[in-house]
């Protein structure tokens, strides 16, 4: 099934809904749902690039544990 067939059936189903609180739940999901945006693109673009670098770093093992960063760090702890 896809997407146009699936809105398809969704229609129908909601047309024969005749329950308010079916079909409030109904539109506070959808409304939710439309009025969520991807948290990414709102975020500034040099923070998109550290988030990537931190990736990019990780994937080429370039990492330290807890217990090394803390030992490094502990005098200004």
């Amino acid at each position: 099934m896809n997407a146009i067939e699936l809105r398809s059936d969704l229609h129908k189903l909601i047309d024969r809904v005749n329950d308010m609180s079916v079909l409030s739940a109904i539109k506070t999901i959808l409304s939710k749902q439309a009025s969520e945006s991807d948290f990414w693109e709102e975020l500034p673009l040099n923070v998109q690039e550290s988030v990537k670098k931190g990736i990019r770093q990780v994937e080429n093992g370039e990492t330290r544990t807890h217990e090394e960063v803390m030992q490094k760090h502990e005098k200004w702890l």
